[in-house]
């Protein structure tokens, strides 16, 4: 990709993260993995879903902010400076936000009600999303049957009962490596 290309690649992914990104307030990025992966992948095919997949993935089982897929999504498309920009883009928007309405809250207007008015109808929207999320990153991981039987497994474990996702994480990686899924 020419230094053309990449700066309009660069734009394009920022200017779509940004707007997303105000999406995310209060409820996270991970939320928006439906949409980015529509986005880099299918759209525009940057990436592949298995890179998306690993993305998110990893960035998940990684300590730290949930929104580190981004960082990786960023740098698969245009290396380090994709990756910084990537960042910036859903990192700026929301933190704006968040102090604007702190600074409003602070003298007394009704930020208080518009905060709440806002939680109330992000809510579905947050459940929505999430939903979703968890589809496509079903739908990139699965390739047959045994794939779909131990990510409907994992989903019940998980559901009704204490036990940590990490060891569940852990069990998933052993049976990749024994080719058993």
């Amino acid at each position: 990709m020419d230094s053309s290309d990449s700066g309009a690649t660069l734009w394009d992914m920022s200017a779509h993260f940004a707007l997303l990104s105000m999406m995310a307030v209060g409820g996270g990025v991970a939320m928006l993995a439906p949409d980015i992966h529509r986005y880099v992948v299918e759209a525009h095919h940057w990436i592949t879903t298995e890179q998306f997949a690993a993305a998110y993935t990893l960035a998940q089982a990684a300590p730290g902010p949930n929104m580190l897929y981004v960082t990786l999504v960023g740098w698969w498309v245009a290396g380090w400076p994709g990756a910084v920009v990537a960042t910036l883009a859903i990192i700026i928007p929301p933190v704006t936000l968040t102090l604007l309405l702190m600074r409003a809250s602070e003298r007394g207007t009704p930020a208080g009600r518009l905060g709440r008015a806002l939680r109330q109808g992000l809510a579905p929207v947050s459940v929505g999303l999430l939903s979703a999320g968890g589809w496509v990153l079903v739908r990139a991981s699965d390739a047959d049957w045994r794939g779909g039987i131990l990510t409907a497994a994992t989903v019940v474990v998980v559901t009704r009962t204490r036990i940590n996702p990490m060891w569940l994480i852990l069990i998933g990686a052993a049976l990749g490596i024994l080719h058993v899924v």
